[in-house]
């Protein structure tokens, strides 16, 4: 079973390729998504990595939460489940 992580203290210029280098050393990576503002096109500083099973996830967590990447210290934790939004408009 897949486990996705969210990654947090993304520096603005990484990739979705270096963290799916970064990622594949310890593991399957089954996905990579950079969060990336609407309208400016920016990174907002985090991302997704979708590990292919909990063993590499853990291990992920483990090599990588605190690992410097590009001059910031990552935080890497089991993603949450997104919270519902409410779905009127003014």
């Amino acid at each position: 079973m897949s486990k996705k992580l969210y990654i947090g203290s993304v520096a603005y210029g990484t990739t979705e390729e270096t963290l799916q280098s970064l990622f594949e050393t310890v593991g399957q990576v089954l996905y990579v998504r950079v969060i990336k503002d609407r309208d400016t096109g920016r990174s907002k500083g985090f991302a997704f990595v979708d590990m292919a099973s909990d063993a590499d996830a853990d291990r992920a967590i483990t090599k990588f939460s605190g690992y410097e990447l590009e001059g910031r210290r990552l935080v890497v934790n089991e993603a949450r489940p997104q919270a519902p939004r409410d779905s009127y408009s003014r």
